[in-house]
């Protein structure tokens, strides 16, 4: 109990810096690295969680800062801290893992508004599932599908803003997740997950999610504004072309590019740098 009195006290005299606007100092994100890092060394889910708590309380007292957008937590591990580059969103993730297998995501958007407004903050959470994110709907704030996002750009289409994100699920035991999204806001400022633009040959999707062996490695990533770059996934032998846990990259590359307003599937792209 002892040790709970003092974190949740140093949390308090660490949140009167966040709360007041000024830059992250040091010690608050070597506060969020020790709180992270107790995570690994600690069994107990009654622990984890109460850990937990206290690093939702210091980043939600941070995004509520006037000057989230310019600042950021410097070498926390296990923080995921994404800006796009026109500085209009920002997301911040991370993931609770508990030995009860009761796995939970945690979500920020923060999406900055005209100057003199403040911000819009969203928060979401979702539990780790084990069916795979759908690519034929939208999702919203309230069934958000639960991942880790790792890159963003922003795009204009027809005068409306919107967002393509980079992410990653851990949700299955046995099959990790690469997900493509697109992030926009209704005209009532509800944020909106999908968008009907990638055309896989075969159909159109609102997404596209690349499902492969968990203990395996897979590259996704932008490779322009134009396109994402990604692995060729492929069964480890034909007889697994049904199951997903046993796929993985057979060293080829294949792409989104944005021809002609719809994020079209390219197979087989060279990826090499010309020069």
């Amino acid at each position: 109990m002892k040790r709970i009195i003092v974190y949740l006290t140093i949390t308090g005299l660490l949140l009167t810096s966040v709360i007041s606007g000024q830059k992250v100092s040091n010690n608050t994100s070597k506060a969020l690295e020790d709180l992270f890092g107790r995570f690994i060394n600690n069994y107990n889910d009654s622990s984890r969680v109460q850990i937990n708590d206290s690093i939702r309380t210091i980043i939600e007292s941070y995004i509520q800062s006037d000057t989230v957008f310019n600042q950021r937590f410097n070498n926390v591990r296990y923080l995921g801290q994404i800006t796009s580059r026109d500085f209009s969103l920002k997301i911040i993730t991370w993931n609770l893992v508990l030995m009860s297998g009761q796995n939970r995501y945690y979500c920020y958007f923060i999406r900055k508004q005209k100057p003199g407004s403040k911000n819009m903050i969203y928060s979401l959470t979702a539990d780790y599932k084990s069916d795979p994110v759908k690519t034929d709907t939208t999702y919203t704030q309230q069934d958000w599908y639960g991942a880790l996002y790792y890159d963003i750009k922003s795009y204009t289409i027809n005068g409306n803003k919107c967002w393509i994100v980079l992410g990653i699920d851990y949700g299955n035991p046995d099959i990790s997740r690469k997900i493509i999204d697109v992030v926009s806001f209704t005209p009532g400022d509800s944020i909106l997950f999908g968008r009907k633009w990638f055309d896989s040959g075969a159909k159109m999707k609102f997404r596209d999610v690349f499902e492969y062996a968990s203990n395996g490695m897979m590259s996704l990533r932008f490779k322009s504004d134009s396109s994402i770059v990604f692995d060729h996934l492929v069964p480890f032998s034909p007889d697994k072309k049904n199951d997903r846990q046993f796929y993985g990259p057979d060293y080829s590359t294949d792409s989104y590019n944005f021809i002609k307003g719809l994020w079209s599937l390219i197979i087989n792209v060279d990826v090499r740098n010309k020069e």
